[in-house]
């Protein structure tokens, strides 16, 4: 027997689990076969690094499904897109962290900006939910309404999903059947072992962009405001010596 062929009770002390667990994981598919040696079956290397990836994913609280979804694809480095929260946050303890009301929540997660756990195979909130919120939370602060705040969150959502739905499109290649294929399989493998990098990137470019889109709509606004007399979005404006002007609706 080879150095990374074990039995299943050698693995198991490996990996510092049950036995019984090592079999239920083969009987739902997360594990890879085993090799048969005659009636032996033995296990390697791969066994032992895919147990403790499922151990990570169930630190983090991710159900048995969620886990097997991830591990299974053939898409090295794709638990990469749902790692690195440091903490998980109970719904009680999200609304102890950010103050804000539990039927606020509620709407907030109707319309989709606060994501249910659920949804991601996962049992509880985690860092980014966390700072998510405290944002929301400093945007009622500041005056922001809580009506205006889902609102905004409905459209966010909306029109966000429209375009991660346009991009999946183009990255898979379906929107470009000219694209070469081959060259499309390379990238999106590329993406995947390397997400712990792209996502930082791509959310640098996306902040940038809506930045840059809030910073040029609010010239846009204020030049309106100033040829209409109106404040910027419509709000009456006080004009010295004139009083308050009515309101303009927008072109």
């Amino acid at each position: 027997m080879s150095d990374s062929s074990w039995r299943i009770d050698d693995l198991a002390q490996k990996a510092t689990i049950t036995v019984d667990t090592i079999r239920y994981y083969a009987r739902e598919g997360l594990l890879p076969a085993a090799q048969k040696v005659g009636k032996i079956k033995l296990y390697g290397q791969v066994h032992l690094e895919r147990l403790s990836q499922i151990k990570e994913l169930q630190e983090k609280r991710f159900s048995l499904a969620a886990i097997k979804a991830i591990v299974c694809t053939d898409r090295p480095g794709l638990e990469g897109l749902f790692i690195g929260a440091e903490h998980q946050y109970s719904r009680s303890q999200l609304l102890s962290k950010t103050g804000l009301d539990d039927a606020f929540l509620d709407q907030l997660s109707t319309v989709g900006l606060l994501t249910e756990p659920s949804s991601l195979g996962r049992q509880d909130y985690d860092d980014s939910d966390i700072a998510m919120l405290r944002s929301v939370a400093e945007l009622l602060k500041i005056g922001m309404t809580e009506t205006v705040l889902v609102e905004l969150g409905r459209i966010y959502v909306r029109h966000f999903s429209a375009l991660q739905r346009e991009v999946h499109a183009m990255l898979a290649g379906w929107s470009h059947p000219e694209w070469d294929a081959d060259e499309m399989e390379t990238m999106q493998r590329q993406l995947t072992a390397n997400s712990q990098r792209m996502l930082p990137a791509v959310d640098k470019v996306l902040n940038y962009v809506h930045q840059r889109t809030v910073q040029r709509l609010t010239i846009e606004a204020l030049r309106t405001a100033a040829e209409t007399g109106t404040g910027v979005g419509g709000v009456k404006a006080v004009i010295p010596g004139q009083g308050s002007v009515a309101s303009l609706p927008p072109d």
